[in-house]
């Protein structure tokens, strides 16, 4: 009797300690730190992460505190400049990028991605008169673009001769001092900004799927990050499903640009 009552408790003490340690990893993940999603992006980039009035806000703010919240995770945000973001994967700085970041060959084979929580479409930002009238038309005129960014490589690929632009606002100043000819970047960022300077004579010309797929905007980790992407992949649909990403889309794009 003893020994069955002594068995009984040694299966009921293993049993706990599974669930207790299924319940930890669940919470902690492959975080670098316990109970915390630190959360890597620029924090300058409208719609997708900026300030307001000191305040962190943006699509992918409210996205991050989402993925987050599913995890039982508490997201931190550690606003970075563009070149040093990804680097940050590596060293730890944070555990996810979550800063517009698009899927392409070379990234995927150094790095992990989630599945995508946005399909960003790139334009090519211009004035009246530049000479500039089709994405065919920047062939060996100046264009200001992001370094390492995917913008600077399409731009490079039809032929631009690329200007390096820190962020956003400096982009669409290099257009407007005359110093470029044009800046490529995405649709939803230039609609986000115009709303701001209603009275900007800058326009933007599409650029057909034959000639740039959409992009696959997703979050981005570092090779050792199996579980984690496994994780916010897992709570991205969970969010699709229960209409918190189109809301989130609507509300900060005017339409729902997270799904192909």
């Amino acid at each position: 009797m003893k020994k069955r009552i002594a068995l009984i408790l040694t299966t009921i003490v293993a049993l706990v300690l599974v669930l207790t340690g299924c319940s930890s990893n669940k919470n902690a993940s492959d975080t670098k730190t316990p109970g915390t999603l630190t959360i890597g992006l620029e924090g300058t980039y409208a719609p997708y992460s900026y300030r307001d009035n000191g305040k962190l806000e943006g699509f992918e703010v409210d996205y991050g505190k989402a993925v987050a919240k599913k995890l039982g995770l508490k997201a931190k945000f550690v606003p970075t400049k563009w070149d040093s973001l990804i680097a940050g994967l590596n060293s730890k700085t944070f555990d996810v990028v979550i800063n517009n970041v698009a899927e392409n060959p070379s990234r995927k084979k150094a790095y992990l991605f989630s599945t995508p929580y946005i399909y960003s479409r790139s334009v090519v930002i211009t004035k009246d008169g530049s000479g500039i009238n089709s994405v065919d038309d920047i062939k060996g005129k100046k264009i200001a673009a992001g370094t390492g960014t995917d913008n600077y490589n399409h731009a490079k690929h039809f032929g631009a001769q690329v200007v390096p632009a820190t962020d956003f606002q400096t982009a669409m100043s290099m257009i407007n001092q005359g110093r470029v000819k044009g800046a490529f970047n995405s649709k939803e960022a230039f609609l986000t900004w115009k709303k701001d300077h209603k009275n900007t004579d800058l326009k933007y010309i599409e650029i057909s799927e034959s000639k740039l797929p959409v992009s696959k905007i997703a979050p981005i980790y570092n090779k050792k990050s199996t579980k984690l992407s496994k994780q916010v992949t897992k709570a991205t649909k969970e969010l699709y499903k229960d209409g918190t990403m189109k809301k989130l889309s609507v509300k900060y794009f005017g339409e729902d640009i997270t799904k192909k």
